[in-house]
């Protein structure tokens, strides 16, 4: 009868155990999930931000192109 109870005891102790192990690992991997959905939303805003700023340089650059095309009219040739 003693031994009937130890292994209900046992038996109950690996449950709790299994369930604390399975919550730990819910939580685990929901906050795995946050961190990915976190990096996700930065590489997008980065790349948001490098888009803006080669279109800026884009700009930039053709601008200072047609300024020397532009300055280059009143020189005088040979």
């Amino acid at each position: 009868m003693e031994d009937q109870k130890r292994i209900e005891t046992l038996l109950e102790e690996i449950r709790d155990a299994q369930r604390e192990s399975l919550d730990e690992y819910k939580r685990v991997t929901s906050q795995s999930l946050e961190l990915q959905a976190r990096a996700v939303a930065r590489q997008e805003q980065l790349g948001k931000t490098y888009r803006i700023a080669l279109v800026a340089s884009g700009a930039l650059i053709i601008g200072i192109i047609g300024l020397i095309m532009y300055l280059l009219q009143y020189f005088p040739t040979r």
